[in-house]
């Protein structure tokens, strides 16, 4: 019988960025204490942790030290070998586990769950060459994308092909590793649902949440999603289904694209909190973040009721681009809140914070956290 995993109790995080920096307020705010462990120091969690540890993931015997200090161990992000996973569970429970960890940080294992489950997703095929490429998009059609099969993010290791001109460029520019080809999806709406599962096997999610991007990265996100109710049920059986399947103890976030006729498909699984459920630390019951602890630590799963409409804006390194932003014209709106995630280096493309505003309707958050960060702009900051 697995027992509940109590507050003053250590929480390890392998991994030290945003994501770990707010699951960690989240847990000393209910009394754990938070050890992290990345090949970086001064990082985002490690601000606010208990203990920073600097070792690498593939420091095997650095992870088993890491798990021998703490009661349970979870990841922030899921770009960290199965096997320093496993070394850790072989001490310490891991959660989500390590096999999870497995399948979804590799495309074309997480695209072939999805499938053998019965989960809707694009077509796809895998492929290991050049000469493959060019066979596979003979029976997707084009346009279409090429995608490393593992260790890609905010749309990085990712090529849209639109002939077939175009495949020796793209091939080289993934580098020739193994690679998904998916069929390009004329869809109407990029959607996700950030769900959790405890130790007991309830199944709790925080409904369907509206994305944005741009340049590959998470723009907006806005909460609750204007989508047909049949769309959210079925969101949410398929959540279950996933939830169930890959046997999840922690939050799960599923990515979905809308196609005509309130069609879901299954485009990305994140096994960890998600950027667009940040929204929730300020406008849900029980953020994303402190139901990632209640799960991994067996208690029971917080309520997920949406308490206002809610948007959420990143705030990318590139809003330093012309100087430091006005922090004080943005803290002037009464319904944004700011979070800034203490990196030392503002770069294009980096998250380094995000605005949540707070409305009687989605499309209004949306208005107001754009005003704000539109605010953020100091004399002179030419627009884009």
């Amino acid at each position: 019988m697995n027992r509940a995993i109590l507050p003053g109790s250590t929480v390890g995080v392998l991994g030290s960025g945003q994501l770990g920096r707010m699951f960690a307020i989240a847990a000393r705010r209910m009394g754990y204490r938070v050890h992290t462990l990345s090949p970086d120091d001064d990082t985002p969690t490690g601000q606010v942790a208990d203990l920073e540890i600097q070792a690498d993931y593939e420091d095997l015997d650095a992870v088993r030290r890491f798990a021998m200090g703490v009661d349970v161990v979870t990841f922030e992000f899921e770009n960290i070998s199965s096997v320093a996973a496993e070394a850790a569970a072989a001490l310490k429970p891991v959660r989500p586990s390590g096999g999870v960890l497995h399948t979804t940080q590799h495309r074309l294992r997480e695209k072939t769950f999805l499938r053998s489950a019965g989960i809707p997703v694009t077509p796809f095929e895998y492929v290991r060459s050049e000469s493959e490429l060019r066979a596979a998009l003979g029976r997707l059609g084009l346009p279409a994308v090429l995608k490393t099969a593992g260790w890609g993010y905010d749309g990085k290791g990712q090529v849209k092909l639109r002939s077939l001109d175009e495949v020796p460029a793209a091939w080289q520019n993934v580098g020739g590793q193994e690679c998904v080809v998916e069929a390009w999806v004329e869809f109407e709406q990029e959607l996700s649902v950030v769900a959790a599962r405890g130790l007991d096997g309830s199944i709790d999610d925080y409904g369907l949440i509206a994305n944005e991007h741009r340049h590959h990265i998470l723009d907006i996100s806005t909460a609750p999603a204007e989508v047909a109710p049949g769309v959210l049920a079925d969101a949410r059986e398929i959540a279950r289904t996933i939830l169930e399947r890959l046997d999840v103890v922690g939050v799960l976030c599923i990515e979905f694209f809308l196609a005509p006729g309130n069609r879901l498909l299954v485009n990305e699984l994140a096994p960890r909190p998600h950027n667009s459920g940040h929204l929730t630390f300020d406008a849900s019951r029980t953020s994303q973040f402190e139901q990632q602890l209640r799960s991994i630590c067996g208690l029971p799963l917080g309520s997920t009721e949406l308490l206002r409409p809610a948007a959420m804006a990143n705030l990318l390194g590139d809003v330093w681009e012309h100087g430091e932003p006005a922090w004080e014209r943005a803290c002037a709106a009464p319904h944004v809140k700011l979070h800034l995630y203490g990196k030392r280096e503002a770069r294009p493309g980096r998250k380094m914070g995000h605005l949540t505003a707070l409305a009687d309707d989605a499309a209004t958050a949306r208005q107001e956290v754009l005003a704000a960060r539109e605010a953020l702009r100091p004399k002179g900051w030419p627009r884009t």
